[in-house]
């Protein structure tokens, strides 16, 4: 009898040797590379029944959930052969709209490492359609390319301002797209824009922050958005700026938005308590002039301020429900009049929910097992009273549909409790 710590086990017979090691460890490697191919299959499918097909796969080899959210937690194994550099790609909506977009990754980009993400919106929107080459971004783009980050260079036109319900569908599922072929730091992705991209921030910020760990507007005003001659005529509430924190500049002089049209924005953003750095720019026109000086301090900023996909508190205020009715691990589903905003505010400790709720009939919490255990009941009080005391059931389902819809490894769901506020 040999042992050899590479074959395994072997026994010589007298019809031969027999190594149990070895075909056991071929087995093991077989059995790891299908699971990589689920994972991958299940993060990269595109159409319906790709991803029908991939989800009913991963149940049948996976039925587990706890097992389920660790692989996915973990994520698949990114590809080494992807596209690096300067690359023009589009979108093309159900509708059949197209939404072209640039993506510059680092020359050297590494399969292994996360990389912070940030997109840049840029100005001028009332253009027609654009063509493709990238004209969007007048600059050039090789002030944007970084060895350390992957930076997405979005269009938008006179028929899908920033602020339209187009591009907040198109934004975040192009950076699912970029989420499905490169190794992205979930917590560390970046909003920023120039004039109306800086507009265009402002509304990201206050009707859909989920995806984003902060906000840099640069030279554009959240009045705009209030305007109905230039979009949807949005009620602004600034409550939904509480989780997410803003990096604003405006220019001095700028004949647009000068720093005194901003101002009340500003002291209501210090009155609210919101974390926010805003840098007045003296003698500053409508222009970035200034970008190089502020670089730094713009850089330390998104250091300084990675996602929590996990608050312990949480804010939201919804006009409807949808659309722009979810941050983070909570939803409106229902309001009690549609014509009247709906507040709702959740503080969590361990298992136990307080829950202020103000003109929302029915809510969505979403649980993550990292947050919840959910060995023991889990209770949630709604204005002051007991809505719910009972043990939550993890479900695959659950954990699969959500995976899917954000594709974020770091915000994760294994429950989800819908709850109607006068049950």
């Amino acid at each position: 009898m040999n042992l050899n710590s590479n074959t395994g086990l072997c026994i010589r017979f007298f019809s031969g040797l027999l190594c149990l090691g070895l075909f056991q460890s071929a087995a093991i490697a077989a059995e790891a590379v299908d699971e990589q191919k689920l994972l991958s299959n299940f993060w990269t499918a595109t159409s319906a029944d790709q991803q029908q097909r991939s989800q009913e796969q991963f149940i049948k080899q996976i039925p587990d959930v706890t097992s389920a959210y660790q692989r996915l937690r973990a994520g698949p194994s990114f590809s080494p052969d992807v596209a690096v550099g300067q690359q023009e790609s589009v979108r093309i909506a159900a509708d059949g709209t197209r939404f072209p977009y640039v993506i510059l990754v680092p020359e050297a980009y590494d399969p292994a490492i996360s990389y912070p993400v940030e997109f840049m919106l840029h100005g001028g929107v009332s253009r027609p359609e654009w063509e493709a080459g990238g004209a969007w971004w007048r600059r050039g783009y090789d002030s944007l390319k970084q060895p350390d980050r992957i930076t997405v260079v979005p269009a938008a036109w006179n028929d899908a301002f920033w602020w339209f319900d187009n591009q907040a569908d198109s934004v975040p599922a192009i950076l699912r797209t970029i989420k499905q072929s490169y190794n992205v730091d979930d917590n560390r992705v970046s909003l920023s824009g120039v004039s109306d991209g800086g507009t265009g921030t402002y509304f990201f910020a206050f009707k859909q922050p989920t995806e984003w760990a902060a906000f840099l507007p640069y030279i554009g005003h959240p009045g705009v958005l209030r305007n109905t001659q230039s979009g949807s005529g949005y009620r602004l509430y600034f409550e939904n700026l509480m989780n997410k924190p803003l990096y604003i500049v405006n220019g001095e002089n700028d004949p647009l938005y000068p720093v005194s049209s901003v101002m009340p924005f500003i002291e209501i953003l210090k009155q609210a308590q919101i974390n926010y750095i805003f840098k007045p720019i003296a003698g500053g026109g409508h222009n970035t002039n200034w970008l190089p000086d502020e670089s730094p301090m713009i850089e330390q900023f998104k250091l300084d301020n990675p996602r929590d996909p996990f608050p312990e508190k949480i804010l939201w205020v919804a006009d409807r429900t949808d659309r722009y009715n979810r941050n983070l691990w909570i939803r409106v589903d229902e309001l009690e009049n549609e014509s009247q905003p709906g507040i709702l505010q959740v503080g969590r400790v361990g298992n136990t929910f307080e829950v202020v709720a103000d003109s929302v009939a029915e809510f969505t919490l979403l649980l993550n097992p990292q947050e919840i255990d959910f060995s023991k009941a889990v209770q949630v009080n709604v204005n002051g009273a007991l809505l719910y005391d009972d043990l939550v059931t993890q479900d695959i389902n659950v954990l699969l549909k959500w995976a899917r819809r954000d594709l974020d490894r770091s915000m994760l769901y294994t429950a989800e409790l819908q709850l109607k506020t006068n049950q």
